[in-house]
């Protein structure tokens, strides 16, 4: 991509934290996706499988569903877990909604986790241009994972794979 054509993209804002002194584990995402911005929503994306895991993990079904349920009280939900929900970057260029296509990052503050929540016990890292960041993380001290990702892109793992994966972390660290 030339410079011209870096400067014709916006550059675009991510989400806020959802980041409580309950939370126990925070999931880093990498920037939040054309529906997810559009939205103002972590996860907006139909297809993206971050809240039907998580309501698999917590037993959520039927109107209970996470997928059923108003914005608000999906994250509700994830502080009453103990669950953080943030990315890694803060603010990016980008057209469309692969982290590839990711230009130009800008970190989010993440060296300020500890100090937000002090009872963090793990970081998680949703998919892999998240995790290329888990250097950053690791100097918190404190547990860092690799989560497969949860994006409609990362179909390499089925959604059993995938929930087996996050079971294992969630139940390390007693979000349940």
């Amino acid at each position: 991509m030339s410079v011209s054509s870096l400067r014709a993209l916006p550059t675009l804002q991510g989400l806020p934290p959802v980041i409580t002194a309950d939370t126990r584990l925070v999931v880093l995402g990498s920037f939040p996706s054309v529906a997810s911005l559009a939205s103002q929503q972590y996860y907006a994306h139909p297809r993206n499988q971050f809240w039907p895991i998580l309501s698999s993990l917590w037993g959520l079904t039927g109107d209970d569903d996470l997928r059923h349920q108003p914005y608000e009280r999906r994250l509700d939900a994830a502080r009453a877990h103990g669950l953080g929900i943030w990315d890694v970057y803060a603010h990016c260029q980008r057209q469309g909604s692969l982290d590839s296509a990711i230009q130009q990052p800008q970190l989010n503050a993440s060296h300020r986790l500890r100090e937000w929540a002090p009872g963090l016990r793990a970081v998680a890292h949703n998919g892999g241009e998240s995790a290329r960041h888990m250097r950053i993380t690791q100097a918190l001290g404190l547990p860092v994972i690799k989560l497969p990702s949860t994006s409609p892109a990362h179909a390499a793992w089925s959604f059993e794979r995938k929930l087996a994966a996050w079971r294992a972390v969630f139940e390390e660290f007693g979000i349940g």
